[in-house]
């Protein structure tokens, strides 16, 4: 094919209405050229695309001789950076710039795979996932507990102004009593509330809180934790977090704590425990009513009593872990009530 701008001159002059000599004079060629053109078909070709790309073949670059020694020695030491590699080449003659060794480094410099991550599947009723997650609402910052079941997903959530031990205790008698029992293990991050050192990275041992153990021992579950900077152990409660935030915050309004837990609540039966699961491909309800719920531990016959916080501390917190609102109440003498009812007479 000749030149794509000459054939589009070509028909140019053509449309003028000059004559094949003049054409081509003006195109440098003669005028069996033009007739050869046209004769051919060129100037019947669609002219009116874009202009095809010019292909420029890639001819040798300065770094080629030594692409094979940078190679070799990546192949022996992956993690060499580019600029000692630089150095090395051009103490064996390279004359060129570092960008174009860096490019090459970066094609070529082998890689680890990176590491499988395995789906952990549990039993019914074996395990179930906690984790806390921050968030903030007009009146303040508040900490949402959430705990989902490993087996079928059902998932509980409830929202607290701080995060501490107490939280945390009263807040997973709720999710059990929600559950209709217990899980033989709850799996944690790094919660102090939980974890008081973690030595394992170093042969050691896991220490947990006593208090914590404790409410374990009287509950009848085992306490699990993720190894420090594994977080992705603990997958099935970190995704919850984000669909939490998503499906379920984002977008309404709540007039208060009282508010905020009920909705919660609605939003639990109605939507995240009720829809199609994307890992199970089964409802969460439907899925532990079926296989989990006659599994589960049964719950112990009492509150757990704890050692060290104060009673009237522990009723205070179970009123905000049901979600109700507290009000206050004025007490009157009855003899105030007998004057209110003489004066409505």
């Amino acid at each position: 094919m000749y030149g794509w701008e000459r054939l589009v001159l070509l028909r140019h002059l053509l449309e003028q209405g000059l004559t094949k000599t003049a054409i081509a004079a003006q195109l440098g060629v003669s005028r069996r050229v033009v007739y050869h053109w046209l004769e051919s078909g060129q100037i019947d070709r669609d002219l009116d695309g874009p202009v095809p790309p010019r292909i420029r073949k890639a001819g040798p670059t300065k770094l080629a001789p030594f692409q094979p020694i940078i190679t070799a020695r990546l192949e022996t030491y992956p993690e060499l950076s580019a600029v000692r590699l630089f150095d090395e080449c051009r103490a064996a003659g390279y004359t060129g710039g570092i960008t174009q060794l860096r490019d090459w480094v970066q094609r070529v410099r082998p890689r680890e795979a990176p590491e499988p991550i395995v789906r952990f599947e549990t039993a019914p009723g074996l395990q179930a996932q906690v984790d806390f997650a921050e968030c903030r609402f007009p009146w303040g910052k508040r900490f949402a507990l959430l705990v989902v079941l490993g087996y079928s997903r059902l998932l509980w959530v409830m929202f607290y102004p701080r995060q501490t031990m107490l939280t945390l205790i009263r807040g997973l008698e709720a999710a059990f009593t929600y559950f209709g029992g217990v899980p033989r293990e709850l799996l944690f991050d790094q919660l102090k509330a939980v974890i008081v050192d973690d030595q394992r990275p170093h042969d050691g041992k896991l220490l947990e809180n006593p208090e914590f153990l404790r409410f374990a021992a009287h509950c009848g579950f085992r306490i699990r934790a993720c190894r420090p900077y594994r977080a992705k152990t603990k997958g099935k409660v970190e995704r919850p977090v984000r669909y939490l935030r998503g499906n379920f915050l984002y977008g309404r309004e709540f007039l208060g704590d009282g508010d905020l837990n009920a909705q919660t609540l609605t939003w639990l039966d109605h939507t995240a425990n009720a829809r199609v699961h994307g890992t199970t491909q089964e409802i969460p309800r439907e899925r532990f009513e079926r296989d989990e719920r006659a599994v589960l531990l049964p719950l112990p016959a009492r509150p757990y009593h704890s050692l060290v916080l104060a009673p009237e501390r522990l009723a205070r917190s179970a009123s905000l872990s049901s979600g109700r609102p507290r009000v206050p109440v004025e007490r009157r003498p009855l003899a105030a009530y007998a004057r209110l009812m003489e004066g409505d007479t």
